[in-house]
């Protein structure tokens, strides 16, 4: 057990093996479940990034996300979430629409087909999430020293 500091914060060097090990353990599920979703999302027919898309579309607060929005998910450049839409469009997994506020707004929409290879994705997913969730560590409590 890592000994407590007065201010109840775990200094850098109360680190124990375990400490590290707990953290490969849980990287090492990580990078499996990622690999498990790429091919998952290879078999169906698409790829991770379109898989991710479509989930974010889907997550959105039922409006439908903007180019912006999902660009900020993705972690990529608007001209990237572009193409992409542009890919999943032709693929008619999703569909864009005007905003009904705002006319210069586009929102992403799934379509029927986009919802229902989503659907079928995310139920593959689930069934791959025990094993990441059982390697998740406890939060340890830590301050980086100054310097």
């Amino acid at each position: 057990m890592a000994a407590r500091r007065s201010n109840g914060r775990t200094e850098i060097h109360d680190l124990q093996d375990r400490h590290y090990g707990d953290l490969a353990r849980f990287r090492y599920a990580l990078r499996r479940f990622l690999r498990f979703s790429e091919n998952a999302a290879r078999r169906a027919g698409i790829s991770p990034t379109q898989y991710q898309l479509l989930l974010f579309v889907k997550d959105s607060d039922g409006t439908g996300p903007t180019v912006a929005e999902l660009a900020e998910k993705l972690q990529v450049r608007h001209q990237s979430a572009v193409g992409l839409i542009d890919r999943c469009a032709e693929s008619g997994l999703v569909r864009r629409r005007r905003d009904v506020h705002d006319r210069r707004r586009v929102r992403v929409e799934l379509t029927p087909a986009g919802a229902r290879l989503l659907a079928r994705l995310v139920l593959e997913h689930y069934k791959g999430l025990g094993e990441l969730g059982a390697a998740i560590p406890r939060p340890l409590p830590f301050r980086v020293p100054p310097g």
